[in-house]
């Protein structure tokens, strides 16, 4: 069947098959968080995106060949209530945004600025600071050479909307902007968007409504 990112908490893994990467997406509840196994075809390696809770889930998802790497979004808790267990039984390294990694309870291996790079295997992620929902959310983009980009957003985009900001107009006009400049002015419509909740969409499907969202104010 073709992926669709349709997943719920104590269903079955949705499967986005690419050239080069194989993209793993589950549900973890409490709070419908979704978290992300990407597997390098080529050599193997798995990195997850967002260990977000269940870590028994998480760990049958990985299954016996292990992961290179977990990579944390961004500090809010629902983002990383299974991250010990999971590094603790894999020996993964861990990444998160710079100035989210002191918020995270587990140690960041490497500490992420915008622009770096996560490998996995012998695919490339760029790694997109995006300032307003947490001060170190970071986005992760795969550009696909076979393809469209690929983008993991974390909770700073949405079908519908850029991420809580809590009633902040600063901290919501400095998401808007992030998301603007750093992913809508620099992807193709044929984005496809892997938000940490909910369903997918394109960034095609949200350019229509960014001047909305600026005159709404969230």
């Amino acid at each position: 069947m073709a992926y669709t990112g349709a997943v719920r908490v104590g269903g079955p893994a949705d499967v986005h098959e690419l050239t080069d990467l194989v993209i793993s997406k589950v549900a973890v509840g409490p709070m419908d968080n979704n978290a992300y196994l990407l597997r390098c075809r080529s050599t193997g390696e798995q990195l997850l995106i967002d260990a977000a809770e269940e870590p028994d889930t998480l760990l049958q998802l990985i299954g016996p060949d292990g992961l290179s790497g977990v990579v944390t979004t961004h500090r809010h808790g629902d983002h990383w209530q299974a991250l010990s267990t999971v590094v603790a039984e894999t020996g993964a390294r861990t990444y998160a945004g710079r100035f989210d990694a002191e918020g995270i309870p587990v140690h960041t291996d490497v500490p992420v600025s915008d622009g770096d790079t996560v490998p996995v295997g012998r695919v490339q992620l760029t790694a997109r600071q995006l300032v307003g929902h947490t001060p170190g959310s970071i986005a992760l983009v795969y550009d696909d050479p076979h393809g469209h980009p690929h983008v993991f957003t974390g909770d700073c985009l949405f079908p519908g909307g850029v991420g809580n900001t809590r009633g902040d107009p600063a901290a919501f006009a400095e998401l808007l902007h992030d998301v603007t400049a750093k992913l809508f002015d620099r992807l193709p419509d044929e984005t496809w968007v892997y938000p940490g909740h909910g369903a997918d969409t394109t960034l095609g499907a949200e350019r229509p409504h960014l001047g909305e969202w600026r005159e709404r104010g969230w």
